[in-house]
């Protein structure tokens, strides 16, 4: 596969990843390289990678705890401590092996530390090679609040090897899927349409091709998020409220950040029938099309009334109020949308109907 080009790096796949990954060590003179990975990144993706570098460096792994409920300003801490205690300088390297986590933070800690070192993302799962690597959005959550803390800076390069996706469950890869069915939604019916077909995720090399270049043309044309880089959060103004709630919660179960997502796309698809005019078919297929995929989450009226205040914290806020990308049609958002407080109650009950 080609590889992409964004404004200052490069998204390679597969062999030609590894090959441009062993050129460029060649060359960087780092004084150190370190690798970021959690427990299941060290054991299942680790051996996976280090068999295909060439040449002899000097690594160090470094290794934190899975999941989402890690991603905090104190493993931050943790790792740059590490880095410190491991002589790491500005002539050194952090590569990020995993998921959303480890990429998004390994950006925030690589970005900070002594001001800012080079970074490698090397994405492990389905939603981190098209959405969480891509793009340059680091950071990390402030408790249960998402993404809160962070830093818009590019990686030298990103390297997706879809092999590392036969390590995945398949509840990561729907979790994933998700943010390629928003891809669609936001910018190509006929993507939308395709990815709907698929139930199978052994051969997802071209539509993941698809899905980067989807972001990448949207972050090209708003690398700051100041416009029309906004719609790339459809779903996820309500989606993030969802997914910190039950991350805070100690009676429910954790939401994946795709499940919330999905929940929370349809949840706005119903706001954008009401508001944007969005046809009462495509709505409903919609919802049809993320219920069938993801089933349906049971959010009674004590935990929507916990999740909407979440709604302030929203990082598209502006002014005091809650910003909503939707749809007019499939394929044409709209930024910067308010809802009325009443239609968001109702679009929880459509979601429950």
């Amino acid at each position: 596969m080609q590889s992409i080009l964004t404004s200052s790096y490069a998204v390679h796949f597969n062999h030609e990843a590894y090959k441009t990954l062993n050129k460029h060590l060649s060359r960087s003179n780092y004084s150190k390289i370190f690798v970021l990975v959690d427990e299941n990144t060290h054991e299942h993706c680790l051996p996976i990678f280090m068999a295909q570098i060439d040449g002899e460096y000097d690594f160090e792994i470094i290794e934190i705890e899975a999941g989402e409920i890690n991603k905090n300003i104190h493993t931050c801490t943790q790792v740059w401590e590490v880095l410190s205690e491991l002589n790491a300088d500005r002539k050194s390297v952090l590569v990020n092996l995993g998921g959303g986590v480890i990429t998004d933070l390994g950006g925030f800690v690589a970005s900070t530390f002594k001001r800012g070192i080079d970074f490698i993302n090397v994405p492990t799962t389905l939603l981190s090679m098209v959405d969480a690597s891509i793009g340059g959005k680091t950071g990390v959550d402030l408790g249960a609040l998402k993404n809160q803390i962070g830093v818009i800076n590019q990686p030298e390069m990103v390297l997706v090897i879809t092999d590392f996706l036969k390590t995945l469950h398949e509840r990561q890869l729907q979790s994933g899927y998700a943010e390629m069915l928003k891809h669609g939604l936001i910018q190509d019916i006929k993507y939308w349409n395709r990815l709907n077909t698929i139930r199978n995720f052994d051969k997802l090399d071209q539509e993941i091709y698809d899905s980067i270049v989807i972001k990448n043309k949207v972050v090209l044309e708003d690398p700051t998020e100041q416009n029309l880089r906004k719609i790339l959060n459809y779903g996820h103004t309500l989606g993030h409220a969802i997914e910190s709630y039950f991350l805070d919660s100690e009676d429910d179960e954790l939401l994946l950040h795709g499940e919330a997502i999905a929940i929370g796309m349809v949840l706005e698809t119903y706001l954008s029938h009401k508001l944007m005019g969005l046809s009462l078919n495509d709505m409903h297929a919609i919802k049809t099309a993320f219920v069938k995929r993801y089933g349906k989450k049971d959010i009674s009226k004590n935990d929507i009334d916990n999740i909407l205040p979440l709604l302030k914290f929203d990082k598209k806020n502006s002014h005091g109020e809650v910003n909503f990308v939707l749809l007019k049609t499939i394929g044409m958002p709209v930024i910067d949308v308010t809802v009325p407080s009443d239609l968001l109650k109702e679009a929880f009950a459509y979601y429950a109907e």
